[in-house]
């Protein structure tokens, strides 16, 4: 059976939510969102904040002004702080359910927004779009399944922190690339390299988010035909 609070003992084995969820092999633990302190005035989620303020300031600049400058300015700041809310949070142990929420959530919306201003100024192909924001399409469409199941949602996958960081210092490099200098010459396929691995990581690892979330639906599914 399901809780409310978040993960029941039958969606693993040895019935502990820390264990690794049934059908990924080698996935890591699932962290239950809901057992982490219910904190709001933390430096983490001070900065997290700070990030997603950052997200219409950058629409801005690459679409009205097109100040590409700024806005990449913006969008490796965005890349650092992502590093350094995670560390503050160890380091501080001021670990918490909104910074949680809050740490995937600007992330997203950088990747989502920059895809849109990107796409818009014709800077990257419709199939990188397409790929993407589809991901995040389908990852909504998991959370909806977990939430009627009684799951919060589930932790993030290395490989989706290491996608976001590639495709976040990727963006930038094609804002440069978008040009005729030498630069813009030199840093084209660097920045090309960048989106496509970041690409195949992000995708790749919201196929395990997808093979997680079917483990435990069939965990439960399993544990209420034996009630």
């Amino acid at each position: 059976m399901t809780s409310s609070n978040g993960p029941s003992a039958a969606a693993f084995p040895g019935g502990h939510p820390g264990d690794p969820v049934p059908g990924v092999h080698g996935s890591p633990p699932v962290t239950d969102r809901e057992t982490l302190p219910d904190r709001i005035w933390t430096w983490p989620n001070a900065i997290s904040v700070l990030r997603l303020l950052g997200v219409p300031l950058f629409l801005w600049l690459l679409l009205v002004p097109e100040a590409d400058g700024w806005a990449v300015v913006v969008l490796m700041i965005s890349g650092v702080t992502d590093w350094l809310d995670g560390k503050l949070a160890r380091w501080l142990d001021q670990s918490s359910r909104l910074g949680a929420l809050l740490d995937p959530a600007a992330d997203r919306l950088y990747i989502v927004s920059t895809l849109i201003a990107l796409s818009l100024r014709e800077i990257v192909p419709v199939w990188v779009v397409a790929l993407l924001v589809g991901r995040e399409f389908v990852l909504g469409g998991m959370l909806l399944i977990l939430r009627h199941y009684g799951y919060p949602p589930l932790q993030v996958h290395y490989l989706g922190k290491a996608a976001t960081l590639l495709l976040l210092y990727a963006f930038p490099g094609l804002l440069l690339a978008d040009g005729d200098s030498w630069f813009a010459t030199v840093i084209e396929p660097f920045a090309w390299a960048f989106t496509i691995w970041g690409t195949v990581l992000y995708v790749l690892a919201g196929l395990f988010y997808v093979i997680q979330v079917a483990g435990i639906v069939r965990a439960e599914r399993a544990a209420r035909t034996t009630t």
